[in-house]
């Protein structure tokens, strides 16, 4: 049996409220307050480990979080400041998309039944918002919490409608010169082929499959470096831009790790099963500069990639991506995984 997640330092950037952002190296930076982006995405690690008493307090607060910020008519909050005042107005942003993807996993996984009663009904609020209009990836986000309730009950309407809103924006044609929907390369960019292969599995659709693997092939081609993981820098890469630059992000490692696995679920290719293997080696210093940016005794993970070492700053988003990429190697490798 593996060894419990790690997860003291993702404890110590939460308070009863939420998640802090930032971290001032490993002390959360509580001036920066909370976000919603957090929230939904600490909920999808916790809600995967939620054997664990601390695992289960801390489903309990992001999903707390994630309720408040939705508004009834579906819109979602994304800041709160220190003092539990939402400092931004309702919208359907990335944050939106996030929050159903994160509810969908609680609602469809989760072993407390509370839990999966409580992020089901603000899923339903939550889908409410769903229409025409969707950014690229707050529809590849918002796709994927579609397709995990489908995939729990192929009869949600809501689930449905959301992921006929987002498909049409998934599939959008290529940009000329290259395979990708976008001019650049942006960020959590594994999202894209991870929603295709998610919607294409919930509709029955082979060819969103066969996009979905195709950007994914393409994706890892452009960020795979001499056997290891380089990925897309925070500034983006265009087609003309060469490995490594920086810095580089864990959100991208993660992304990755996610769609390989799903690639792996969907083909039983073991092609797959060495990429996401390859996301987490990038965690424990396989990477561009031969540093870890993983502390596997908090579970801390470290800000970013510079092209002389790490961000030595450890805050909520990077930390979540490093948890994550580890539960999605566990699954392959078991007890072997650290």
């Amino acid at each position: 049996m593996s060894a419990p997640l790690p997860l003291a330092h993702l404890a110590a950037l939460t308070d009863d409220r939420g998640i802090f952002e930032h971290a001032s190296r490993a002390s959360p930076r509580r001036e920066h307050g909370y976000c919603l982006d957090d929230a939904a995405r600490a909920l999808i690690v916790t809600v995967r480990e939620d054997g664990s008493t601390i695992a289960r307090r801390l489903t309990g607060t992001y999903l707390t979080f994630v309720d408040h910020a939705v508004v009834p008519d579906g819109r979602a909050r994304n800041r709160m400041d220190v003092d539990g005042r939402w400092c931004d107005a309702p919208a359907r942003g990335d944050w939106w998309g996030r929050a159903l993807h994160g509810l969908a996993v609680a609602a469809t996984t989760s072993r407390d039944e509370k839990v999966r009663r409580r992020a089901d009904a603000v899923f339903e609020r939550a889908a409410r918002a769903s229409g025409p209009g969707l950014s690229l990836r707050t529809a590849a986000f918002a796709a994927l919490g579609a397709a995990a309730v489908l995939e729990a009950d192929p009869r949600s309407a809501a689930a449905r409608r959301v992921l006929d809103d987002a498909t049409p924006v998934l599939t959008a044609p290529a940009h000329a010169g290259w395979c990708w929907p976008e001019d650049r390369l942006h960020y959590a960019n594994g999202a894209l082929p991870d929603a295709l292969l998610a919607a294409g599995t919930a509709r029955g659709d082979p060819d969103l499959i066969r996009r979905g693997l195709e950007l994914l092939d393409f994706l890892l081609a452009r960020e795979t470096r001499d056997g290891h993981l380089s990925p897309t820098p925070v500034g983006g890469r265009g087609p003309f831009d060469a490995p490594p630059a920086f810095d580089q992000q864990p959100l991208e490692a993660a992304a990755i790790a996610d769609a390989a696995l799903r690639a792996h679920t969907v083909t039983g290719h073991e092609r797959w099963q060495r990429e996401v293997r390859r996301a987490w080696a990038w965690f424990e210093g396989d990477n561009d500069v031969g540093i870890a940016l993983f502390d596997p005794v908090s579970g801390a993970g470290y800000d970013g990639l510079t092209p002389t070492g790490r961000n030595d700053n450890r805050g909520a988003e990077s930390t979540i991506s490093a948890l994550a990429t580890l539960q999605r190697a566990r699954v392959l490798e078991g007890a072997s995984v650290a």
